[in-house]
């Protein structure tokens, strides 16, 4: 209990006072589809990856306490390691099916904790989703947690130089209405659903 209590209070702290001025004040951010964030209950949000800075953005907008899985690298990475780690992120190894992972998401939803995942498995230069993998809808189902299709626009091309002169790109995000989870575990459901998020994403990049 205790733990826990910590680990909010930790997570507002950096929410106002280290992500706020960066998604707000650098980033001009700005959130579409509030009203479709559940109030209660823990869900799986699903998003598209263009940029490391994704995971902070997009868990202060939502506004939960939302723990990603995040490659074991970042969190050697000083200032992103630490803030990473106060929201409530957890490593995984990329390109291995880490079982022990598996058991972490499934024990934060079961406890009431959302989790946030990155369809694609890692950034991708465009900003859309290309590759998605069926771990999000598997997840949904084992779990039987709605899915929160949710699309972060130019967070791969954040800042520009022009004549040496930094510029900040606009960040948007908007958020799509839930998705049911699926209805079995077989391969053709989970392509289903999994085909139907990264429409969903695509469509709101657009």
């Amino acid at each position: 209990m205790k733990s826990s209590f910590y680990q909010k209070l930790v997570y507002q702290l950096v929410s106002k006072v280290i992500i706020f001025p960066i998604y707000k004040l650098i980033f001009r951010g700005n959130l579409i589809g509030r009203e479709n964030i559940p109030q209660k209950g823990s869900f799986i949000m699903v998003s598209n990856h263009g940029s490391l800075l994704d995971p902070p953005l997009l868990g202060h907008a939502i506004g939960r306490n939302i723990s990603f899985m995040a490659k074991s690298e970042l969190f050697r990475i000083p200032l992103l390691g630490f803030i990473i780690k106060s929201c409530g992120a957890y490593p995984v190894k990329r390109g291995i099916v880490d079982k022990k992972t598996i058991e972490v998401a499934c024990r934060k939803l079961l406890t009431n904790n959302s989790i946030g995942i990155f369809i694609d498995g890692t950034r991708q230069k465009d900003g859309r989703v290309n590759k998605p993998k069926k771990g999000a809808a598997l997840l949904s189902f084992k779990n039987q947690k709605i899915l929160l299709p949710v699309a972060i626009i130019n967070s791969h091309r954040l800042v520009k130089l022009k004549f040496f002169i930094p510029f900040f790109t606009k960040i948007v995000i908007k958020v799509g209405k839930p998705i049911n989870p699926p209805e079995g575990s077989s391969k053709n459901e989970l392509d289903r659903v999994t085909h139907y998020l990264q429409e969903s994403i695509n469509n709101m990049l657009e």
